[in-house]
């Protein structure tokens, strides 16, 4: 590079730490680090190779010197310092995903790119209808890559999640988006859900065909989610769906009947119910395609088991979920749910719904949102919507979190029951 250059810029750059093969560099002005990245990023990179270390990368961040870096990654706002997304659930591993005849292509081929992520198929395309596995399986992904290559960084995000924060990297005044492109071009397992909701956002698309691009030529492992095949995803630029259609495409399917006794098996040891098989089979001949849902019902029978005191029996399912119809779902609304949790534990709504991450919120959010999914059958992005515009990832980990906390959390668990009584008293 020309000596006015380097004079210029790089002497205005100096490392502050190594992450996961990375080379962090700090500079005190934005617009070196953009400079810097649009110009020389390529020759960075092949100076960083020409040394034999395990140092091949590096990313650029503002601040005035170590200290400054350092306070901002463990401080609260570090949207644009680190690689997470939206929360990944410990609990959705490949251990935990129930194989049957309907999803085990699906299962093999994440496996094969959670061993080996970027040699196999790239990019893994998986498609099917709500409710049926999709999230379980990249958040398996995400866990297997985390324990087994803990060098390799990690990013999962729903599209909502990634269009949200290219919005607010615009309106922020961040100029050409710098930040916003480290935070996702500088990972080497990108998973994205629900890319469907790509459709008719031609700006996000750019953008994302951008970072996708550069991912694959990296060979940078991408998975991608959608509700639909991508011929079916409506104003989707041609140059996306080719490249979408360019890995591995896989349907996931509805399970057949075996898959979902058996999903409805793992279900009921994981609540430490012993559930007779014929009990289990007619759960699962109720005719709902989506898993979601019929793991819903299995959650009302075991609380209608514990709330009346009876053994769970053909009998008592018939009853609970005929309960359910009727007072949950056609009466119990969400404002309902929140406006009842907000009186137990002394909030506003505003407070509720709001941005605040005190506990004395945060809790009974998460409490909310575990008893909206618990009691109705209501699609997980209705829900975010509903607790304030969260995307469903959020309600994830929240009603994970809490129905595991209730386990050992006894408190909790008599709060939650308590709470539950009141909304099925009304």
């Amino acid at each position: 590079m020309s000596s006015i250059f380097y004079e210029t810029y790089i002497t205005q750059i100096f490392p502050v730490d190594i992450k996961g093969g990375r080379l962090i560099l700090c500079t005190e002005t934005k617009i070196v680090a953009e400079t810097v990245e649009l110009r020389v990023k390529d020759k960075l990179r092949d100076a960083l190779c020409s040394c034999n270390s395990e140092v091949t990368d590096f990313e650029i961040v503002v601040a005035k010197n170590k200290e400054e870096y350092l306070r901002q990654l463990n401080g609260a706002d570090k949207d644009f310092l680190d690689n997470h997304g939206s929360p990944i659930n410990p609990k959705f591993t490949f251990d935990s995903f129930v194989v049957g005849s309907s999803n085990e292509l699906i299962y093999a081929a994440a496996k094969a790119v959670a061993e080996s992520p970027g040699d196999t198929y790239n990019p893994l395309f998986i498609y099917g209808g709500t409710g049926l596995g999709k999230t379980h399986i990249l958040m398996a992904i995400a866990n297997y890559v985390k324990l087994h290559h803990p060098s390799l960084n990690v990013l999962y995000a729903t599209c909502e999640q990634f269009t949200n924060q290219l919005i607010e990297s615009i309106s922020k005044g961040k100029g050409t988006g710098a930040d916003f492109r480290r935070k996702y071009r500088n990972v080497d397992v990108l998973l994205i859900d629900d890319v469907q909701f790509l459709a008719k956002k031609q700006g996000i698309q750019t953008e994302f065909f951008h970072t996708f691009n550069e991912l694959v030529m990296q060979n940078k492992q991408v998975v991608l989610t959608s509700d639909r095949p991508p011929k079916e995803i409506e104003v989707l630029e041609d140059r996306l769906r080719t490249r979408f259609e360019g890995g591995l495409l896989v349907d996931v399917q509805t399970p057949d009947l075996e898959t979902k006794i058996a999903i409805l098996r793992r279900k009921a040891e994981e609540k430490k119910c012993i559930i007779d098989i014929k009990v289990l089979s007619y759960i699962a001949e109720l005719g709902d395609e989506d898993i979601r849902s019929l793991i819903g019902k299995l959650t009302k029978v075991v609380f209608a088991s514990k709330l009346h005191e009876k053994p769970i029996t053909i009998e008592l399912v018939d009853e609970a979920l005929k309960e359910s119809a009727s007072d949950t779902q056609e009466e119990l609304q969400v404002d309902d749910i929140i406006n009842c949790v907000c009186d137990f534990y002394k909030i506003s709504k505003s407070e509720m719904l709001g941005k605040k991450k005190n506990k004395e919120f945060t809790e009974p959010r998460q409490i909310c949102m575990y008893l909206i999914t618990d009691m109705m059958s209501l699609p997980l992005v209705a829900v975010g919507q509903k607790m304030g515009g969260r995307d469903h990832a959020t309600v994830i980990y929240a009603r994970d979190k809490i129905a595991e906390q209730m386990k050992t959390d006894k408190p909790l668990s008599v709060a939650i029951n308590d709470i539950k009584n009141m909304l099925l008293k009304k």
